[in-house]
């Protein structure tokens, strides 16, 4: 029996353990969806929280600009009221949102099923950068997420949600465009977060090194200012601060990473 599984595996016997990760996902997906529809209350309050002007963002920044002084208020002195036009929408939004929040629910599971599959054709060497490298692009991944939830969807939400170009023209803001938003920016930020991951490949192709990186810093940070103008399209220099200086502190970790 030993000697049996010491025997290499063929194409067929891979494939039979694909189609194994596969099915384990896919169940695990079944589940998260079902749960998460299932808790649609909590589910919807975390999902809306960023369209109140109590949301903790704007609760952070009047009791920091109280601590120094300065009058605040105004920054949650909105109201933006949500609508759905269609019939179906409701429904169709709930099971949408509950997917995606399962989706990233079972990520960790799937990374680490996909990655034993993958780990027994590596060498140990392999083994330990995959690793790494796994667990930082989620880490990653993550952190753009959730910086995404807390600063840069409320404040473009706020911008957009109340800007008029007439008194005469109101706004009717759709459940459907708030979550259209929210998974746009959400996902726009996961994947800028993977700078890093994406700057160890190209160093470790030769694409790229430490040099390169400095010497057109200045193109990147212009172009990182273009990229966070676009993901906020607000008028603050607070704003645009914001999102602008994360991206920046990953290029210059990138830097460090690439460093031979």
């Amino acid at each position: 029996m030993a000697a049996h599984k010491d025997e290499p595996m063929t194409f067929w016997d891979h494939l039979d353990a694909l189609r194994d990760v596969i099915l384990r996902i896919l169940a695990v997906a079944l589940v998260g969806f079902i749960a998460a529809f299932a808790l649609k209350e909590p589910l919807f309050r975390l999902i809306l929280a960023p369209s109140t002007p109590d949301f903790i963002l704007y609760r952070w920044i009047t009791a920091a600009a109280g601590s120094m002084g300065i009058d605040a208020s105004a920054l949650q002195d909105f109201q933006v009221d949500l609508f759905s036009t269609t019939l179906t929408a409701q429904f169709m939004i709930h099971m949408k949102m509950a997917f995606y929040i399962s989706m990233v629910a079972i990520l960790p599971y799937s990374l680490y099923l996909i990655f034993g599959f993958v780990a027994p054709a590596l060498h140990e060497n392999e083994k330990r950068s995959s690793t790494k490298v796994v667990v930082w692009s989620y880490i990653l991944f993550m952190t753009g997420i959730v910086l995404n939830y807390l600063i840069i969807f409320p404040l473009a939400f706020r911008f957009l949600g109340t800007y008029q170009v007439s008194d005469a023209i109101p706004n009717i803001i759709t459940l459907e465009s708030y979550t259209d938003l929210l998974i746009t920016l959400t996902l726009l930020m996961g994947i800028l977060f993977e700078l890093p991951i994406l700057a160890w490949f190209l160093g470790r192709l030769g694409v790229i090194d430490s040099a390169f990186m400095k010497k057109y810093r200045r193109h990147a940070i212009v172009v990182i200012m273009i990229i966070a103008a676009v993901i906020t399209p607000t008028t603050d220099v607070f704003t645009l601060t914001i999102v602008t200086l994360p991206i920046y502190l990953l290029y210059e970790v990138s830097i460090m990473i690439v460093r031979k």
